[in-house]
């Protein structure tokens, strides 16, 4: 482990909503926190601003650089540097992000662009990433068509997730079209590629979160609408769908699917339900990729919108987003059951928990 990551193994960042939404009242912004892994105690460190809604954040490759989405009609990409020796953010710049209502962001793995999914227009865009940290203007914007059978939530395409596959393709999970779409990035000029067959899923399913197993093999998608996992077979060439089951034993009026993990050593898979307000928790195949069900844990508080995994695979920390609290949990590694540390730190409208170390 390199200093820097011994220095900021304990840093964890906590995206918010800052306006338009309950809750919202007294957030700055993104909160700078630190977790004591002797107790599973959350503290605060410090909040920075510069950004209104910063809904999903991400690190660069060499975790030295923070980038938030302005989550608002006309987005904004804000970039931070990050203080290696306490994680504390300061400002660079902000660039548009090139459509409306960014709701995720992945930073390729060599460095050189950030990603952005629009929900509010269903597009993809594409931002050159300086060496210092700051982002340029946006060099590519691909536009999703479509819609499908849910009339309130799938009039039209919804981006909801870009992320960079083990190939270096970019996969999007389109809640609007029923689709997950995979590009080829051109690492010259930023250019998206339409690239293999695309992920489909039933009818009404809603994709918007995905996990790649470690190996790379399978491809975990949440579908948000009828929260259900799909898994697909993944080889580069397009996405294949080999199971798809539900987040709860039984349907639950009023739930909706938001995010999902693995464990770092893909024995575990997590995924979050809004409005049962609990884990759901899945056992996995290691060779056929499939899921077995293994129950549920309570978030301890309303609307776990994001949740993270620790790199150690020790904790798991869920951010609920209607009662503002952020708690920690502590994995049994056996049995991939949840325990709640005690630990818990209330943050307002908490929508998104980073890890510094990646």
């Amino acid at each position: 482990m390199s200093s820097t990551s011994q220095r900021l193994e304990d840093i964890i960042y906590i995206g918010t909503y800052t306006e338009g939404g309950s809750g919202t009242t007294g957030s700055e912004g993104i909160y700078v926190c630190r977790l004591d892994r002797s107790t599973g105690m959350l503290s605060l460190v410090s909040a920075v601003g510069g950004a209104s809604n910063p809904s999903f954040l991400a690190l660069d490759p060499e975790h030295r650089h923070l980038y938030a989405v302005s989550e608002m009609g006309a987005g904004a990409v804000v970039a931070y540097e990050l203080d290696p020796e306490g994680g504390v953010l300061t400002l660079l710049n902000r660039a548009p992000s090139g459509g409306s209502a960014p709701c995720h962001l992945s930073v390729d793995p060599r460095g050189r662009w950030v990603v952005v999914a629009h929900y509010g227009d269903g597009s993809v865009s594409v931002l050159p990433r300086e060496a210092e940290g700051r982002v340029r203007p946006v060099a590519e914007v691909v536009q999703h068509v479509g819609a499908s059978v849910n009339p309130e939530r799938q009039e039209g395409p919804h981006a909801h997730q870009a992320i960079f596959g083990p190939d270096g393709a970019v996969l999007v999970a389109d809640l609007g079209i029923d689709q997950v779409l995979a590009y080829a990035l051109d690492e010259g000029t930023g250019e998206l590629r339409p690239r293999g067959t695309p992920g489909v899923v039933q009818p009404g399913s809603g994709p918007r979160h995905m996990a790649f197993s470690r190996d790379g093999r399978f491809l975990y998608l949440l579908n948000e609408l009828t929260y259900t996992v799909t898994v697909f077979a993944y080889d580069g060439a397009g996405l294949s769908p080999l199971q798809t089951v539900p987040m709860l034993p039984e349907s639950f009026a009023g739930n909706s699917g938001a995010d999902i993990h693995l464990t770092p050593d893909g024995a575990w898979l997590y995924a979050s339900n809004r409005g049962h307000d609990s884990l759901a928790r899945f056992a996995v195949n290691a060779v056929t990729g499939m899921l077995e069900p293994r129950g549920h844990t309570p978030t301890g508080g309303r609307t776990p919108r994001n949740f993270a995994v620790d790199p150690d695979g020790v904790f798991l920390l869920a951010a609920n987003q209607d009662s503002g609290r952020v708690v920690v949990f502590r994995i049994d590694a056996a049995t991939g059951e949840l325990e709640e540390t005690g630990g818990a730190l209330d943050i307002p409208a908490p929508v998104c928990v980073l890890f510094a170390r990646g």
